[in-house]
């Protein structure tokens, strides 16, 4: 049996050394294999041929069922392969199949049954704006590339500061006084190179964001100041665009995703009227502790990641309350305002 194996391996090494395809050589070793096997069916028992390849047809017959077992093996797994890439019925944003290292990457993405091949290239397919590269929006854009959303938009008209830096974990030291989108970008595209990302180093009116709004599937807010959030929530109303929505304060943080086209709220029918001034301070005015953006703009990305997989109960009509200072969360329910000017045709 030994003779058969070494004249296998000599078939092979000829085939490598003649720069002969994988499909070739094997094709030489099935030949050798079912030329053994018809000489082991064909000669009489004690042949010497047969008495030196193995004296039984029965172990030829094993190594050929195990052979074709590998082989149909692998077939499936590059047929998984295709249905991950090119989901029947599917349109892709980006060109072209996951490659090898993004199939590696994403892999604990696809064995979730919640997520799985398809799931991961909706991601891959999807358009995510987030307006803020601050505190929220850190943590919550470094888990959308980090997850693999194909296009990533950032909005921020500002540039790093040296007190950003206590809880803006997608800024470094060396980039204060850089443009917060351009800092982000940088950090995205190192933490991931297969996504796209789109820096905005602008201020949001009313033109520029209904346009904005209209060319992404979801909205992230992390903004600070209520005239921003008011912009973006009527921007993503007209456009039926779902909103995740997310706030600060010292030590509690709360989120939300408002979605009138699917029925619950937009952020004007829970706050009709932005609080008098100093009735809800910035961060800048009244502090936040460090950590507390990473919770809530990671929830956003969680939050995101499950309205473009379809994952899970999303956060519609409730808002979750976390307290950082005595561990506690609780979520209450919200609902659409009769009459409300924004979403009251929606």
């Amino acid at each position: 049996m030994a003779l058969v194996f070494i004249m296998a391996a000599v078939l092979w090494g000829i085939g490598a050394f003649m720069g002969a395809p994988h499909r070739a050589r094997w094709s030489m070793v099935a030949l050798l294999w079912a030329a053994v096997l018809g000489a082991h069916l064909v000669l009489p028992d004690g042949h010497p041929l047969r008495m030196a390849t193995g004296e039984s047809p029965a172990l030829w017959a094993i190594v050929g069922g195990a052979a074709v077992i590998v082989a149909f093996y692998r077939a499936g797994l590059r047929w998984l392969r295709a249905r991950v890439r090119e989901p029947e019925g599917e349109s892709s944003a980006q060109e072209g199949p996951f490659s090898d290292t993004e199939l590696n990457r994403y892999a604990r993405h696809i064995v979730l049954r919640e997520v799985g091949g398809l799931g991961q290239k909706k991601l891959k397919d999807a358009k995510v704006l987030v307006v803020g590269a601050g505190g929220l929006g850190s943590p919550a854009l470094l888990y959308l590339a980090a997850a693999g959303v194909g296009t990533i938009g950032v909005v921020d008209d500002d540039d790093v500061d040296n007190s950003n830096l206590q809880r803006q974990v997608i800024h470094r030291d060396d980039a204060i006084g850089m443009p917060k989108v351009f800092s982000a970008q940088a950090a995205m595209e190192a933490q991931n190179p297969f996504v796209i990302v789109k820096p905005y180093q602008r201020r949001l009116d009313e033109e520029t964001a209904a346009a904005l709004v209209a060319e992404y599937d979801l909205v992230l807010d992390g903004t600070d100041n209520f005239e921003t959030r008011y912009l973006v929530n009527r921007a993503c109303v007209a456009a039926g665009v779902p909103l995740v929505s997310g706030a600060l304060s010292q030590w509690e943080g709360q989120l939300s995703v408002f979605d009138p086209k699917a029925g619950a709220p937009c952020y004007e029918c829970v706050f009709p009227e932005a609080p008098a001034a100093g009735l809800a301070p910035s961060c800048a005015e009244a502090g936040v502790i460090g950590p507390l953006p990473g919770v809530v703009g990671t929830m956003m990305a969680v939050e995101a990641v499950k309205i473009i997989t379809g994952a899970g109960a999303v956060l519609r009509g409730e808002m979750l309350i976390y307290d950082a200072l005595y561990g506690e969360s609780r979520k209450i329910t919200l609902k659409r305002r009769e009459g409300c000017p924004v979403c009251g045709k929606a």
